[in-house]
């Protein structure tokens, strides 16, 4: 049972009113027939932008990712793997990073829907969660293609968008099918975890109306030894390795086809993923306690996944309809940590867990119609409704000295556990063919959040088609993050005695320094632009060149500004919260080149130059990215059923912070230190056995190209060495 109260009625009849379906009827009675579309609905014809990639099921299979799907999607035009903030702390915790914006602002959606449950995870001084993110809640053979939404198409996912969408799409089993795979990683390096899964889908027709799928899997990513990175720092503690990981997933699906115009999907997936300990912490040196976790590879934190959701797709004489309503309910269990200053993220106990619960309600309900005006276009309306509802009485554990006035109580007994969120929004597009070869999509959305109040989103997307070969394209859209519930939660109280204060704000009278949440915040906004060109011929070559840019405003972090003393009559300890913080940009180029050098044997490859990414205040990155990343494939299938694939990727450099997050310069040159330019090149062959079985297999990181995590500058994780993989997938 839910830990929250969602006001039942009101609730039932959101959701009733965004899925239930409205069914059409001809005059006679009969079936409706509907016209063809003469112009795309508008979350099509933005999905040909510039910044959209697609993965395809081929794609994955040829290639096949050993756990996380973030494996093949860092592979597409302007993305990378980072960690939460610019800071490299948790840098092995690698996760989805769209044009350097921040893992933060990459929304993950499974069938278009959202996927929060990584918001479970306490948000740190710095920015940081110790999370792993999204990205794996799905087995990878369960997925039919992976979409990648780059720049202003994305802004009309809503919060948490600014840098991209990821939306991972299922497949359907449109007739009887039984599918299985299984595969295993072997690193050469035996102090490098390797791994292994085995994965299921079955599914297809019950009877005339009711057809049914059920896929799940379990893997296992194990974790690197604890002191693979001993030697590669100066320090007496080196920082840990990779951590290992465990997952288990099942999802059920039965789907109504109501009749020929309307279809109703009920769908509910439980996913549990693991850790597997290798000693990191987010600050301090290792413990004892430490140590004897990551030697056992102990299990210290554990996230259960539960979702329901209910789905409508509609036709009408006027249009097409589709609506959902979500449940997602997370558990995030783990060994108690520190909550202050150089503590923080410190596992302090092997036997004492705590559990954060967090419930997101989605309702969404979006039509699609048809209009033939002055011109032929598609008219978008939807409305969307998302309720955040937290119940977390570990993170706000933090007690107060007495005799401060931190705005809460200094007992955490007496502060309430339970924070929420609700955020309404409308939304309409028009996708308008103004002439043959001009296509425009100007877009209005409209959000209501209960905490900062209304915040409108515009957009405006364009494609003209030069010749039958070249297309330019351009768009620009006013994308927003609303502040996540710890930065919101007044409860959330983070003390420090001067690891975690700014310059000049330490220690006064024996009390440090206390940051407490917000329920003020403005959400951060993002204006994001991008214009380029496209170019496909009937040989098959395709190029494209985009360069984008974004402005980056009302950033959300802690103040380098004290509000008050917490003592104001003793004049000791400062009191900070989180605050909408200065301006930043990013601007960069991507683009895109495929070459079919034969009938047999195609190259492709994609890059990506930052040219910015910048705090413009105090000239700090925004994220740890490559300076430039170039991506190239070279497939090869020389007879019909093998196929080899050589592929390559080169990571420019990465430049470090030269200052704190609380903006005090680094002294220590090694502070400074720059991840230099390397190459990782992997080798792959599939080979289809016959009409139901394919077997891959692979080198990983061919010329064995190793990285070790230091801690300094921007050497904050690891590139494990050369690795040997085999896949076996079938299907009847």
């Amino acid at each position: 049972m839910s830990r929250y109260s969602f006001g039942g009625s009101g609730l039932t009849a959101l959701a009733l009113l965004l899925s239930a379906p409205t069914l059409a009827q001809s005059q006679d009675g009969g079936e409706t027939v509907l016209e063809r579309l003469t112009v795309r609905a508008a979350s099509e014809e933005l999905k040909q932008s510039l910044g959209v990639s697609t993965i395809t099921e081929e794609d994955i299979e040829n290639r096949p990712v050993a756990n996380d799907i973030s494996e093949i999607v860092r592979r597409m035009p302007g993305v990378n793997l980072t960690g939460n903030s610019s800071t490299g702390i948790r840098g092995n915790n690698r996760q989805i990073d769209i044009r350097g914006m921040g893992p933060e602002n990459t929304l993950i959606l499974i069938d278009g829907k959202p996927v929060l449950s990584r918001n479970s995870v306490r948000y740190g001084r710095s920015g940081e969660r110790d999370t792993r993110g999204d990205s794996n809640w799905v087995p990878a053979e369960a997925i039919e293609r992976i979409e990648v939404i780059r720049g202003p198409a994305a802004a009309r996912y809503g919060s948490g968008a600014s840098g991209g969408v990821v939306n991972i799409i299922t497949k359907r089993p449109e007739t009887a099918t039984y599918s299985f795979s299984a595969f295993a990683e072997i690193p050469e390096h035996s102090e490098e975890g390797g791994s292994r899964r085995a994965n299921f889908l079955v599914g297809g027709p019950i009877n005339d109306m009711f057809s049914y799928r059920i896929y799940g899997g379990v893997a296992q990513t194990d974790a690197d030894d604890p002191d693979i990175n001993d030697g590669a720092a100066d320090t007496t503690d080196s920082p840990a390795g990779r951590e290992g990981v465990k997952n288990y997933d099942i999802n059920g699906m039965l789907s109504w086809e109501i009749n020929p115009q309307h279809r109703m999907d009920f769908e509910a997936a439980y996913s549990r993923q693991s850790n597997i300990y290798a000693g990191d912490t987010q600050y301090s040196s290792a413990t004892d306690i430490i140590n004897d976790l990551a030697e056992e590879g102990a299990e210290t934190n554990r996230m259960t996944r539960y979702s329901l959701s209910a789905t409508h797709h509609g036709e009408y004489d006027f249009g097409r309809s589709l609506s959902f309503v979500q449940w997602e309910s997370t558990t995030n269990r783990r060994l108690l940590e520190g909550l202050a200053g150089g503590g923080e993220g410190s596992i302090n106990t092997s036997e004492e867990y705590g559990e954060i619960y967090l419930d997101n309600i989605t309702a969404r309900s979006e039509f699609d119609i048809p209009l033939s005006l002055r011109w032929e276009q598609t008219l978008t309306l939807g409305a969307e409704y998302r309720g955040e509802f937290m119940e977390d009485d570990v993170s706000i554990g933090q007690t107060a000295v007495d005799g401060v006035d931190i705005g809460t109580p200094a007992d955490p007994e007496e502060r309430d556990p339970k924070t929420s969120a609700n955020l309404f929004a409308v939304y309409v597009e028009d996708n308008i063919a103004v002439t043959d070869r001009l296509t425009v999509t100007p877009g209005l959305r409209a959000d209501y959040h209960d905490k900062f109040g209304f915040n409108l989103s515009p957009s405006l997307n364009a494609s003209y088609d030069v010749t039958e070969e070249i297309t330019v394209k351009a768009g620009i859209a006013r994308a927003f993050k609303a502040p996540n519930l710890y930065q919101l939660n007044p409860n959330y109280v983070y003390y420090t005695r001067g690891y975690g204060c700014p310059p000049g704000y330490g220690q006064v009278g024996g009390v440090g320094c206390y940051i407490v949440g917000n329920p003020d915040l403005d959400p951060e906004i993002s204006i994001n632009k991008e214009i380029g060109v496209s170019y496909s011929d009937f040989r098959g070559w395709n190029a494209t060149l985009t360069y984008f840019h974004n402005d980056y405003e009302n950033r959300i972090a802690p103040s380098n500004v004290p509000i008050r003393y917490a003592d104001e009559e003793n004049q000791r300890g400062r009191l900070f919260r989180w605050e909408n913080s200065g301006p930043a940009v990013i601007s960069g180029l991507e683009g895109s080149l495929t070459v079919p050098l034969a009938e047999a044997l195609t190259w492709s490859t994609n890059a990506t130059w930052m040219l910015q990414s910048e705090e413009k205040e105090t000239g700090q990155p925004l994220s740890l990215v490559p300076e430039y990343t170039v991506n190239t494939a070279l497939r090869w299938e020389p007879v019909q059923d093998l196929g080899l694939t050589l592929s390559a990727t080169h990571y420019g450099e990465i430049e470090p912070r030269s200052a704190s997050i609380t903006g005090e310069d680094y002294t220590d040159p090694e502070d400074l230190e720059t991840r230099e330019a390397y190459t990782i090149v992997n080798l792959g062959a599939d080979y289809r056995l016959n009409d139901n079985l394919k077997f891959t297999a692979g080198i990983n990181n061919l010329f064995d190209e190793r990285l070790f995590r230091t801690g300094e500058g921007a050497n904050t994780y690891n590139e494990p060495g050369r690795s040997y993989y085999v896949s076996l997938s079938g299907r009847f």
